[in-house]
């Protein structure tokens, strides 16, 4: 019972903000409709119901006329029936889209905001894969919750119309065992009640293991899925190892948890679904055994029976419910938990940033100096890292740092960046200075090679060819008639390649510092040097900090910081020229 007050708690914490959001309006109209049509299904089935019991009778009286009479408003109710289903459908979907879309730019928000998405690793939370969170987990809920909630309203309608006829008919056709009667008032609803609460007791036993089966199997496909586009995007990589019996290998072990899982599932759904066929088969002749008797007897007549059964069957239905849909709940349930988890991620990413103490990062209008002062730089675990104290980078100066592999030079340009919240002290930053970092491999988005290079302006931040000029600039003119071409950058171009690209959108915007995370390693020293110095001539009130460990890249820059071992951490200090330690 507690675990189904969370659940449904979640459900509300996760759907209710769509209905008091910028759509609340459309989308408060479009639950209103579906929820009146289905009121409406309901009372043309409490018609149908009575219409059974005048048929049937027509049928034994051999009343012509009113067989005909009752064809037509069959066909009456049949189409009306049809009407509302084909609406009530259409109006489902539109609402699951507009909610879908909504919902979906939310988690998308929230995943992006502050770095969230790239916090969310470091903590190595639960969340994993958050591209099915996202694209498929809220698909499936929006669809489930609706399909749930509409159908639980319907059972809960229908048990409240159907029990007052059944009631009235267990009157008129009293129990008869041996050719005695029992005048039990109701007896035909509480041997519904009676079937439906044993059946789903049975059902809850059963099939309770699949709703952590399905949650398993939602997370190995996800986690199959995202190894296979790993090896997709490393193909190169792979193949010049010879590594693909290693990877087939890995493949199969992860599918193999795939297949391992589903034969779980396999197993509990056959004993569900074998009990479940076994409770509807004899769900239709249950009420027939009830009533059979009093109609033998005379005591009512074919349409009397046939309209018992009818509300019997409805009534059973609706009391039957959790049976009904419990495979479906139980994937329900593996979906809310999944994006529970999500949510619960993306607020431990937000409150790694609240946490004390944090590398604090602040725009100040005081001087045009980026300034490290106490800082102390640790890994996720709490080890410190880099310390810096008092270090300060002027404006126009061209810094290099240095230091042994593992040192802690690229978390450093990630603490200044405001990206890494593990440590403490402070970064201070000209509140007007735009900063650029540049990765060894730089990221560029699927889609056209001028929006690639402009990243993460629009496209039409820059004209053809102001982007064509600084391609030319920095040695890639064979890529400036492709500006409007498509493709996957990160894969066509070489990682030398690459960095040319990564350069040459730090030629178009211009930050006033720019940070190079080793992003010329790949090239030879005289292109490396060819673009430094383009560099200094296009970007004259640019501030460069560069990592590097050619000796080559000393005589591009004013300074150095140079990080060496103190104690069980290294520190960052700074060599007598602009660069000063006061």
């Amino acid at each position: 019972m507690n675990n189904m007050r969370s659940t449904l708690a979640t459900v509300w914490r996760i759907a209710a903000p769509y209905f008091r959001s910028e759509d609340k309006f459309a989308g408060r109209l479009l639950l209103a409709a579906v929820i009146l049509i289905e009121l409406t299904v309901v009372g043309i089935n409490v018609l149908l119901n009575q219409w059974n019991n005048r048929f049937y009778t027509a049928l034994q009286e051999k009343s012509w006329d009113t067989f005909v009479r009752e064809m037509g408003i069959f066909c009456l109710l049949a189409t009306i029936y049809i009407a509302l289903a084909v609406y009530q459908l259409y109006l489902n979907q539109w609402l699951q889209i507009r909610w879908r879309n909504w919902l979906t730019n939310r988690y998308l928000g929230e995943w992006l905001h502050g770095a969230n998405h790239y916090r969310m690793q470091l903590q190595g939370d639960a969340a994993d894969n958050p591209d099915q969170r996202i694209a498929e987990d809220v698909r499936m809920f929006v669809d489930q919750t609706l399909n749930i909630s509409v159908q639980f309203l319907n059972a809960v309608v229908t048990l409240a119309s159907f029990v007052a006829i059944l009631w009235g008919l267990s009157a008129e056709s009293p129990l008869t065992l041996f050719g005695n009667e029992f005048h039990i008032p109701g007896y035909l609803v509480w041997g519904a009640l009676i079937y439906a609460m044993l059946g789903t007791w049975l059902t809850f036993r059963i099939g309770q293991p699949l709703v952590g089966l399905a949650f398993r199997q939602q997370r190995f496909e996800a986690d199959f899925r995202f190894n296979l586009v790993r090896v997709r995007e490393n193909s190169e990589q792979i193949a010049l190892l010879h590594g693909e019996s290693v990877e087939q290998e890995r493949l199969s072990d992860r599918f193999g948890r795939v297949v391992a899982n589903w034969y779980q599932i396999m197993i509990v759904t056959k004993r569900l679904t074998a009990f479940s066929s076994s409770y509807a088969q004899a769900a239709v002749v249950f009420p027939y055994v009830l009533t059979a008797p009093a109609y033998f007897a005379g005591k009512i007549q074919l349409g009397g029976m046939m309209q018992t059964a009818s509300a019997f069957s409805s009534v059973q239905q609706a009391l039957s419910f959790f049976i009904t849909i419990y495979r479906a709940f139980a994937d329900w349930r593996a979906v809310i938990a999944r994006l529970d988890g999500f949510e619960e991620s993306i607020a431990g990413a937000d409150r790694l940033t609240e946490s004390i103490p944090s590398i604090e990062v602040v725009r100040t209008d005081d001087g045009e100096t980026v300034e490290l002062r106490r800082l102390l730089v640790k890994l996720p675990n709490g080890t410190p890292l880099v310390a810096a104290d008092e270090l300060r980078i002027h404006s126009r100066e061209r810094v290099l740092v240095t230091g042994p592999s593992g040192a802690g030079k690229s978390t450093l340009f990630r603490a200044i960046a405001g990206i890494w919240p593990f440590g403490e002290g402070l970064v201070t930053v000209p509140a007007r200075a735009r900063l650029m970092m540049l990765p060894q491999r730089p990221y560029f988005p699927i889609g056209s090679l001028k929006a690639a290079i402009v990243y993460p302006a629009k496209p039409d931040a820059f004209s053809a060819p102001q982007v064509q000029q600084v391609l030319t600039a920095v040695g890639l003119p064979q890529l400036a008639s492709r500006l409007e071409e498509d493709a996957h950058w990160n894969r066509m171009l070489s990682l030398g390649e690459q960095q040319r690209l990564g350069l040459a959108r730090a030629l178009l915007h211009e930050p006033e510092y720019l940070f190079l995370d080793e992003a010329t390693a790949s090239l030879d020293e005289a292109s490396e040097a060819a673009l430094y110095r383009l560099l200094a001539d296009k970007l004259k009130g640019t501030t460069t900090v560069s990592i590097g460990h050619r000796s080559t890249l000393e005589a591009f820059h004013d300074g150095r910081v140079v990080l060496d071992r103190d104690g069980d951490h290294f520190a960052a200090r700074a060599q007598p020229k602009h660069v000063t330690v006061p």
